[in-house]
């Protein structure tokens, strides 16, 4: 299985992980022009909607929780920038739109719903301000995170996180995996890595592999391509001259974020 997946950069829908791909995890990214309209449909899945750039207005209904909208919803003008998106979470059932007004890039990402639909959760926003952001590792591991649907708050399956990276940086790093249903020391969660890189003819490096190497992938990342972690450790270098931005999707039988160093790389957590 080739675990990355390449975008169409000029496309509308530029990326979009294939539903067979992962079991517990789906995403698309897309591009939209002011006044273009992006159907969403949740189906059986909960969602949660990331608006990673520009600005949009998000309108739609259910049938037992009723009509929601959220107009006029002002994001950041790049990724890149130092702050927290607006994000909208959806449970199974939903039907509605995204209404571009402005050039707008948005994240659809995607978990089984729950299989009992009184467990259902409404439809809600999710503001910036709400979205714990924080700093990671020292020296040249050092990356910021931005928490936009942590294990904290409420949903099934899903968790989202945003990632920006320094030039020159590690990240994802030491390498750790999270791939077991051995909790407490472990959590089983399948994930994704969305890649923006500023410069944008840049590219990031991504190594997805296993103790005992049966999976060992080594991918040359371009912007808005993916990688797929169905298991294993799977960090991420950044060469100097470029910045490295990544939404990660995760999911996985218990919503828990536990995760195993690669003892072989442990070490470094003492420098």
């Amino acid at each position: 299985m080739n675990l990355l997946v390449k975008a169409d950069k000029t496309a509308r829908d530029i990326i979009r992980v294939p539903d067979s791909a992962l079991q517990y995890v789906g995403f698309s990214a897309h591009r939209l022009q002011p006044g273009e309209r992006l159907p969403v449909q949740t189906g059986d899945r909960e969602m949660c909607i990331v608006l990673l750039s520009g600005n949009v207005s998000i309108q739609g209904g259910h049938a037992r929780f009723g009509a929601f909208a959220w107009p006029g919803l002002v994001g950041r003008q790049s990724v890149f920038e130092d702050v927290s998106p607006y994000a909208a979470y959806l449970p199974p059932g939903c039907e509605g739109s995204i209404i571009a007004d402005s050039v707008a890039e948005v994240a659809l990402c995607a978990s089984p719903g729950h299989p009992q639909p009184e467990q259902w959760l409404a439809p809600r926003l999710i503001e910036p301000a709400s979205m714990k952001r924080s700093t990671r590792g020292k020296g040249a591991n050092v990356r910021y995170v931005c928490d936009i649907l942590p294990d904290t708050a409420a949903a099934h399956a899903l968790l989202v996180v945003e990632v920006r990276t320094p030039s020159g940086h590690s990240s994802s790093y030491p390498p750790h995996r999270h791939d077991s249903d051995s909790l407490p020391q472990q959590s089983r969660l399948e994930e994704s890595y969305y890649h923006r890189i500023d410069p944008g003819q840049g590219f990031v490096f991504q190594r997805v592999y296993t103790d005992d190497r049966d999976l060992d992938q080594a991918m040359a990342v371009e912007d808005h391509d993916v990688v797929l972690v169905p298991r294993g450790y799977h960090p991420v270098c950044v060469p100097y001259g470029y910045e490295s931005y990544y939404l990660n999707v995760m999911a996985g039988p218990t919503r828990v974020w536990k995760f195993h160093n690669d003892p072989q790389h442990e070490w470094l957590l003492d420098l």
